[in-house]
């Protein structure tokens, strides 16, 4: 798992772009900044809480302090942490 301790800043905003149905949940660091591999699809919210769940493991705070500001249904989305 990806360590994102350094960026559990509160007020801090996070921008990734997800990729659902991948064959493993996973965050990685790139070049192009953060993605996120989640393995359920994109239906009724599902991939979107999969996501607020992996981001809040890797960034070591509760998912209730995670809130998304933008990409309810877009591919790239930005969480503010609280």
């Amino acid at each position: 798992m990806t360590d994102l301790s350094h960026l559990a800043i509160p007020g801090s905003e996070i921008a990734l772009r997800v990729t659902p149905k991948a064959s493993r949940n996973e965050i990685r660091v790139g070049d192009e900044g953060l993605r996120a591999y989640v393995t359920v699809v994109p239906e009724n919210g599902k991939a979107n809480a999969a996501v607020v769940k992996l981001l809040a493991k890797a960034l070591g705070v509760a998912k209730s302090r995670l809130t998304m500001i933008r990409g309810e249904t877009a591919r790239d989305k930005v969480f503010r942490l609280d």
